[in-house]
């Protein structure tokens, strides 16, 4: 199977990080690839650790043809592509790894429209319109998009163990920079625990991103996006009888899941994640964005999708 690695953010090095997951990496380009925190961890795993069977990231592009260089030689890439479309012909899959949501449907059609399986960054989008266009590949499985906390292993203990903890009162959730980049990770992670569903979301005074979800059992998820501050990928589980803290830090498992799911979507057609719980964690970002604006709490029958 060969995958083709599109984009690129600042701040955002999921390009280099999945492709090396895949591929595995030179040591000498990461060291020159300027993410020195992705080196890090990925010289931190075992080589058994990389690498999916018969699978191989084999092209490339960036807004920046140096910067494809530079991703090429520090993960293994063969072709650096001048152009996107270039891949259509060429791979069996596309990894759109770019979090501004406001390219996606632009970036993502072309090879929807000519059968090419897609992963795309989150969020897929939070405009109504792209999301019902996006909606049949969702359904078909040609389409994947989410957070990696979604899979986060720091989480598998609370998944297996959910029902030790009684009614839940309150999930809490913090971590760094903004809501629709980064509350995103923590919307998803909480949704996939299963435990209820959401229905509104209201926006807090606060002088960061602060957002109150109310879920369908009577219990309160609350994200903080905490802006420039210490790392934090933070959830607090609080039960009738029991609860913890749980810090997601381990980006490599995470990313590795996740696409371990989109392989096996792209292997069997079939969707490996519900696609209703990929449109309502963007109803609920929508929802979110919907109650800064206007300074009310918004039910995500408001939303529209």
């Amino acid at each position: 199977m060969k995958l083709g690695v599109i984009g690129l953010n600042p701040g955002n090095g999921h390009p280099f990080s999945f492709s090396a997951i895949v591929n595995g990496y030179s040591d000498d380009g990461f060291a020159k690839s300027g993410w020195p925190v992705i080196h890090d961890y990925l010289r931190a795993k075992d080589l058994a650790d990389f690498g999916f069977p018969g699978v191989r990231v084999t092209h490339a592009w960036t807004q920046d043809a140096a910067t494809t260089r530079v991703l090429c030689e520090a993960s293994l890439v063969d072709h650096a592509v001048e152009e996107p479309r270039q891949m259509i012909g060429a791979v069996d899959a596309v990894l759109i790894c770019r979090h501004d949501h406001e390219t996606h449907h632009r970036m993502a059609m072309p090879f929807l429209e000519a059968g090419v399986p897609v992963y795309v960054d989150k969020p897929l989008s939070l405009d109504v319109p792209e999301l019902i266009a996006f909606r049949p590949y969702l359904e078909s499985g040609k389409l994947m998009s989410c957070s990696a906390m979604l899979y986060a292993r720091e989480l598998d203990d609370l998944r297996a163990t959910l029902a030790e903890y009684g009614a839940l009162k309150v999930v809490r959730a913090a971590v760094v920079l903004d809501w629709e980049k980064y509350g995103v990770h923590m919307v998803d992670a909480v949704l996939n625990l299963g435990y209820a569903k959401p229905v509104a979301v209201t926006r807090l005074p606060a002088r960061h991103d602060s957002f109150a979800i109310e879920m369908d059992d009577g219990s309160l998820f609350q994200v903080d996006a905490l802006g420039e501050s210490t790392k934090n990928f933070r959830l607090d589980v609080f039960g009738t009888k029991r609860d913890s803290t749980h810090q997601l830090f381990d980006n490599f498992h995470a990313f590795r899941r996740c696409l371990g799911h989109f392989i096996r979507m792209v292997e069997t057609g079939k969707p490996q994640l519900d696609p209703n719980f990929t449109l309502t964690s963007m109803k609920v970002m929508i929802a979110g964005n919907m109650s800064h604006a206007q300074n009310r709490r918004i039910s995500l029958d408001d939303v529209g999708l």
